[in-house]
């Protein structure tokens, strides 16, 4: 199995990114997929998740309304877009398929 994220990168508040996280070596269709982040000094929180079909998604209380989880069946990718992002949004983004984890991909939010 192996996770590949990117897109991440500085964004002003009030910006925009979008996060993408290719998969492979597994039926991706099969499996929902998640997006953690781990700010520094904190632990890492589940931030979105997705089931197999996309039918089914769930977020963090902190990024409800603002970001998107979704995903690509034909492409084995799974999105992360967010909106209006803030300053505590800093932090490592994961892409985690049960016990696989993607290397990770930093978003900074600051003026």
């Amino acid at each position: 199995v192996q996770l590949v994220e990117s897109g991440g990168g500085l964004v002003q508040p009030g910006g925009s990114l979008r996060l993408s996280c290719v998969a492979s070596g597994f039926s991706f269709r099969s499996y929902g997929m998640s997006w953690y982040r781990q700010a520094p000094g904190k632990e890492r929180e589940l931030v979105a998740a997705i089931s197999s079909f996309g039918g089914s998604t769930n977020y963090a209380d902190s990024v409800k309304g603002r970001f998107t989880i979704s995903r690509g069946n034909i492409t084995n990718t799974v999105y992360l877009q967010m909106n209006s992002l803030k300053p505590e949004d800093t932090a490592v983004y994961y892409c985690r398929l049960s016990e696989y984890w993607g290397q990770g991909t930093q978003v900074t939010v600051s003026s």
